[in-house]
């Protein structure tokens, strides 16, 4: 799985669209949508909110989450963990770019969630990565990890693997001594 494919799974999330349209339901095989009245608040997949603002259909509420004083918070309370804390969405990364790539407009202070974002990405990465160095210097044979969404973990999934693989074909081939 690469990380378009964990896009586009993050993409049927539900989100908040506020359209300035009236239309029927429609009739999907996910599931049903709308009917869409002006002014009136439905939750669509994030696709399709997508797909509306570009042709300046609706505008999109966004989640409560994504604000510059609870992404702050997320990164205070990830900065004092040694472990990983718990993601506002499972998808939060996929759904916060999709939002900034096609509705800055609708995203308060889009700039500064920006950064903070990016800032939370780097911190958990950088303590995924120390996380698998001390995995592998352990020579632990599993691990439990908590609180990782999915694109954390394809974003490693190759480098580890690899790695095990690597450090498995070395120990198959260092002589064992008897003492």
């Amino acid at each position: 799985m690469d990380n378009e494919e964990v896009e586009f799974i993050a993409e049927n999330e539900l989100i908040t669209i506020i359209p300035n349209f009236q239309y029927k339901t429609f009739y999907l095989i996910g599931g049903d949508i709308g009917p869409f009245e002006p002014s009136v608040p439905t939750q669509v997949p994030l696709w399709l909110a997508v797909h509306f603002r570009q042709r300046q259909k609706c505008r999109i509420e966004c989640p409560s989450w994504i604000s510059v004083e609870k992404l702050e918070e997320i990164m205070n309370n990830e900065k004092s963990s040694e472990l990983f804390t718990q993601m506002p969405n499972a998808h939060y990364m996929e759904i916060t770019n999709v939002l900034l790539n096609c509705a800055p407009q609708d995203i308060p202070r889009a700039d500064e969630v920006k950064t903070l974002i990016k800032d939370i990405w780097d911190l958990r990465i950088a303590k995924l990565r120390s996380s698998m160095n001390e995995f592998i210097k352990s020579e632990s044979l599993h691990a439990k990890v908590n609180n990782l969404t999915l694109l954390e973990i394809n974003t490693v999934r190759n480098l580890l693997t690899k790695t095990l693989k690597e450090l498995h074909n070395l120990k198959q081939h260092v002589p064992v001594t008897d003492e």
